[in-house]
């Protein structure tokens, strides 16, 4: 009896039908937060207060001709406040290097409700689209729409719609655009920790046009954010940067629970510093090594796809729930290579599984998003060593 469950047809169309019914959920969701006076607008008319205060703070501030200011926390955070009109307890940090100030600036020209929904529309069509392009069906719309980070980035008002863009940007275009790749790559250095593998990867598999033109834009982009935001700005980006470390990664202010990383586990777990600090090391070199390797063989290109994606998520040590909106990427390659080869039970099971973990997340202490990712990791594996007849 075969061990596939259902065909590529049934099962896209079931995928589609969850993925609609799971939007739907986020956006009654999202709705009833905002009429509850909890997202975007207060009981009492003002804005709330969320991370996305931190990028238009700093591009109001960079408008100004106050860029270096961003890095200040005391005069960031005046900046914040004057942002939504009120005081409020918590401090969100700007930690991007200055070449994201262009884009802070440019979003911090609306005002600061309209500018919120306007950031989340314009990259959540970025990554929507992006990860249709992927999956190559109109499936691939309510996959990216209903992947469960999608509503944690919004109701934090992030950037993981545009981290998930860039990413399976990068790797959609590489084989028939390598230069549109190469632009990608390089707009992702504005979050350079998801992009460790990347060189690794490219290196491996000659991929040496998208290496030149990512170059060749982060230099670019570099040179332009010394001349408009000076080098007071990239000075305060590189003394602020060991403090926020320190704070973040070695007193956890914001929670150990909260990094769905392999060092968040082991810090929530009691593990100390050091020893977090060590296996996350050692799981990164351990990755680079699969991933070069994996880059060189003969391996289907959504298999090479999907494992750097998702191993990108694994190597960092500072990811939050929100940044797995890019898990939706090596899911996006998985299911364009079930829908060529048929899907298999435990590959529906396993992404359904990947999913409701991220969608408990507010419900427990506990970094399940880094599960997730080690899920996702195990069935790309499996897709790489599986058998083929398995699915005949």
């Amino acid at each position: 009896m075969s061990a596939q469950a259902l065909s590529s047809g049934s099962a896209a169309r079931l995928t589609a039908v969850i993925g609609l019914a799971l939007a739907l959920g986020y956006a009654v969701t999202l709705t009833g937060s905002w009429l509850g006076g909890d997202w975007l607008i207060d009981a009492h008319g003002l804005p709330v207060a969320n991370d996305f205060v931190n990028v238009w703070a700093a591009g109001d501030l960079a408008l100004h001709g106050h860029a270096p200011d961003a890095y200040n926390w005391t005069l960031h955070k005046a900046a914040e406040v004057r942002a939504v009109g009120h005081d409020f307890n918590n401090y969100y940090g700007w930690h991007y290097p200055p070449t994201f100030l262009f884009a802070a600036a440019a979003i911090a020209l609306l005002p600061y409700t309209t500018a919120a929904l306007a950031w989340l529309a314009a990259t959540l069509c970025a990554y929507v689209v992006v990860a249709s392009k992927i999956v190559g069906d109109r499936v691939g719309i309510f996959v990216a729409l209903g992947f469960p980070a999608v509503l944690w980035n919004a109701t934090a008002g992030q950037n993981g719609f545009l981290t998930a863009a860039l990413v399976g940007g990068t790797l959609s275009l590489m084989e028939r655009r390598p230069a549109l790749s190469g632009i990608c790559l390089g707009l992702l250095t504005y979050k350079p920790h998801f992009g460790l593998l990347f060189p690794i990867a490219l290196i491996a598999g000659a991929r040496w046009r998208v290496i030149a033109v990512g170059s060749i834009v982060t230099a670019a982009m570099v040179a332009l954010s010394f001349i408009v935001f000076g080098r007071a700005s990239w000075q305060g980006f590189v003394d602020w940067l060991p403090i926020t470390s320190s704070v973040v990664m070695g007193e956890g202010a914001a929670g150990w629970n909260r990094l769905q990383s392999l060092f968040g586990l082991l810090r929530s777990l009691g593990g100390g510093e050091n020893l977090a600090w060590s296996a996350q090391a050692a799981l990164a070199l351990a990755l680079a090594g699969v991933i070069a390797w994996l880059w060189r063989n003969g391996a289907e290109f959504e298999i090479k796809a999907a494992a750097l994606s998702c191993a990108a998520l694994l190597a960092t040590p500072y990811i939050y729930m929100y940044d797995l909106v890019v898990l939706a990427i090596p899911v996006a390659f998985l299911l364009r290579l079930s829908l060529a080869r048929g899907f298999l039970t435990h590959e529906i099971a396993g992404i359904g599984i990947a999913c409701l973990l991220i969608l408990i997340f507010p419900f427990v202490k506990a970094p399940v998003g880094f599960a997730a990712v080690l899920l996702v990791a195990a069935l790309i594996a499996h897709q790489l060593f599986a058998p083929q007849n398995a699915r005949a």
